[in-house]
């Protein structure tokens, strides 16, 4: 058996740090997509017709700073509006008459959902819904439009 170990020690420490590589990715998809958290933060609610490019673990911003992420997306089956779960960040204070939005990191990154405060004086609560939403931009459609309207002024030969 000591013999064996000798002839294939080279083997057995590639091995071994495969191993120890493949943990370290797992731990950093662990922490990259958030998972496991999220249940120490405020539960909202918030409807929207449209949330392309949303998914669990999506940032949550108010004012571009990270204030919590989607913990739970379905689709309301009476309304066929998507119904996203957010946690937030239990200090913050978000007054009843906040608005949450779809909105693009820029052309090329990914959305996130902007939170922009009201200024109503009654906050928010756990499991209180946002009602003021609007849905993620259909970034491919607005370009079509361009694209097919873009020949029509031209004078005819």
């Amino acid at each position: 058996m000591a013999s064996t170990l000798k002839d294939h020690l080279l083997e057995a420490l590639i091995g071994l740090l495969v191993v120890i590589m493949a943990a370290g990715f797992v731990g950093y998809a662990w922490a990259r997509t958030g998972a496991g958290e999220g249940a120490d933060g405020t539960m909202l609610v918030a409807r929207f017709p449209n949330i392309g490019g949303v998914a669990l673990g999506t940032d949550v911003k108010v004012a571009g700073v990270k204030v919590g992420k989607v913990v739970a997306l379905e689709l309301d089956p009476a309304s066929y509006q998507a119904v996203l779960r957010l946690s937030v960040d239990r200090g913050l204070k978000l007054p009843i008459d906040s608005s949450a939005a779809i909105t693009a990191e820029g052309l090329l990154g990914g959305n996130y959902v902007a939170l922009t405060p009201g200024g109503d004086t009654a906050m928010l609560k756990a499991g209180d819904e946002i009602v003021e939403t609007s849905g993620a931009p259909d970034l491919m459609g607005l370009i079509g439009s361009v694209v097919n309207r873009s020949g029509s002024d031209a004078p005819a030969k």
